[in-house]
């Protein structure tokens, strides 16, 4: 056999196969242009090219969570984080945020005092929520009292009033 078989290009000649496809496509058939259109193609991978300088991690987690749609949720997160913040420090001592169900945010209050002072508050921490955390999507809050034991359990349980000189 010869070294040159009838399978082989010269070199710096385009395959027959690749030249047959290019020429059914409408594209020249030179190798000067194949190497040309690789290298466009490779500049996005070059060292120095235009978008590759280095970002900051914090603009790289923010794509990321913008992206994958978790900015409300952690402005929520915030939210319950800087209660203390956006609330005041002496409310926050007296009332917590224990639910978030859409857009209605419901705090606890240490008495029905406190959660009662807290609604006529409410249009002021509301606004200071907003213009902080925009992105959490509060449109409502809701003040709540402590917890109370009922009294309406078990099987002889009758309606009624039960024993209200205990809680008021």
């Amino acid at each position: 056999m010869s070294s040159g078989s009838a399978g082989s290009a010269p070199e710096g000649a385009v395959p027959e196969t690749v030249a047959t496809y290019l020429r059914l496509r409408g594209l020249p058939a030179s190798a000067r242009t194949l190497k040309r259109r690789r290298r466009r193609a490779d500049d996005e991978n070059q060292p120095f090219t235009a978008g590759r300088d280095p970002r900051g991690l914090g603009d790289v987690i923010s794509n990321l969570t913008r992206e994958a749609g978790w900015d409300g949720r952690l402005s929520q997160e915030d939210l319950v984080l800087r209660w203390a913040e956006v609330a005041g420090a002496e409310t926050a001592q007296h009332a917590q945020p224990v639910a978030l169900a859409d857009g209605a945010l419901t705090v606890q209050c240490d008495s029905t005092a406190w959660a009662k002072q807290l609604q006529y508050m409410r249009a002021q921490i509301l606004t200071r929520i907003t213009t902080d955390l925009p992105e959490a999507g509060i449109v409502s809050i809701r003040f709540v009292g402590p917890d109370v034991p009922s009294w309406k359990w078990g099987r002889r349980a009758i309606p009624g009033r039960g024993p209200r000189d205990t809680y008021g």
